[in-house]
């Protein structure tokens, strides 16, 4: 889990002069107050010259790449201004690690809440909706237009996923105390994944960790107001997305994303016809991508489990993400009749 920040921490000093740099404000920053909401990386709220501003960086004790991947990430906030997809708005990205010892951006602070902490039920049929309505948007996304079709490989990326997910879990058994996923639950769905893979998909952009807790929504009316945590964004077929979004769905899966009371959440059936009403993309291997996301999620998941091991993240966190896993691969396999 990643470690609560202090002032100390966060050089301020360094800050102040690169943000003098930028043109952004004058004097000191005040009000440093670190967001919730996240495992990975550090967010803080600040204020400069009676402007707010959030600050995103990797987390401090960051691993390998994570510079690359924050400098990702604002790159594609930027390329999406001006698209329908609603996202936080950066400001400044500062790319020399030099300045705060990570690579790190300023954004928009975003006027909402997460319903990761809990979503109103009045409000829940709306919003699943308007999440729905957000990936068609992001399907649209012109990649190329948008300059982003260099953010990942095109070519086999069909053929990629499943050992890609595979070769992920082989490294985490390597971690010296962790105990592995089952696998009589990874096998059968990485076999059948291999059996059933589509014969082509359609090039988009996917969000990468499209879920209740990586959207922020309105106070006062039941609308997505911003789409979060654009880290593991890439190209690929935004089928991707919509499956990510059934499988943590709270209602009718596994239940990841606990939003508490949840019957009046629209059931995956429902999301399922919304988007098939707001594009003409194909859904006929949607059933495909569901076992694909379940996999692929619980194989980025469980990083932290192997991370807890090596006593580099929260054991509490990472029983409770082994949970999810397990359910998310039981589900898999009823998903693909197994």
């Amino acid at each position: 889990m990643v470690p609560r920040i202090t002032v100390s921490e966060l050089d301020l000093g360094a800050l102040e002069r690169w943000m003098d740099e930028q043109g952004l404000g004058a004097g000191p920053v005040t009000g440093v107050e670190e967001l919730g909401g996240g495992t990975q990386n550090v967010v803080v709220a600040l204020t400069r010259s009676d402007r707010r501003y959030v600050l995103r960086r990797p987390p401090f004790k960051a691993r390998p790449g994570q510079d690359e991947t924050m400098v990702r990430e604002a790159r594609v906030l930027a390329a999406l201004e001006g698209s329908e997809v609603p996202h936080p708005r950066p400001i400044a990205l500062c790319e020399d690690p030099g300045v705060l010892g990570a690579a790190f951006y300023l954004m928009e602070p975003i006027e909402g809440f997460n319903p990761g902490d809990g979503l109103p039920e009045p409000m829940q049929h709306d919003v699943g909706l308007h999440m729905v309505d957000i990936l068609a948007a992001l399907a649209r996304v012109d990649v190329g237009a948008a300059g982003l079709d260099d953010l990942g490989r095109a070519d086999e990326w069909l053929e990629r996923q499943t050992p890609r997910c595979v070769a992920r879990l082989a490294r985490y058994a390597e971690t010296p105390g962790y105990t592995p996923l089952d696998p009589g639950l990874v096998d059968p769905v990485a076999e059948w994944l291999e059996a059933h893979r589509p014969a082509g998909w359609v090039l988009g952009l996917n969000h990468g960790d499209f879920h209740l807790a990586n959207v922020m929504v309105a106070h006062d009316e039941p609308r997505v107001v911003a789409v979060v945590d654009w880290e593991l964004a890439s190209i690929g077929d935004p089928l991707l997305d919509l499956a990510h979004l059934l499988v943590t769905w709270p209602a009718g899966g596994p239940g990841l994303i606990d939003v508490g009371p949840s019957s009046s959440l629209p059931s995956p059936d429902d999301l399922i016809a919304r988007y098939a009403s707001r594009t003409d993309r194909p859904l006929d291997d949607l059933p495909w991508y569901r076992v694909l996301a379940g996999l692929r999620m619980a194989s980025i998941l469980e990083a932290t489990v192997a991370r807890a091991a090596a006593g580099k993240a929260a054991p509490d966190l990472a029983a409770r993400f082994r949970e999810s896993n397990v359910a998310l691969l039981r589900a898999a396999l009823t998903a693909a009749g197994s």
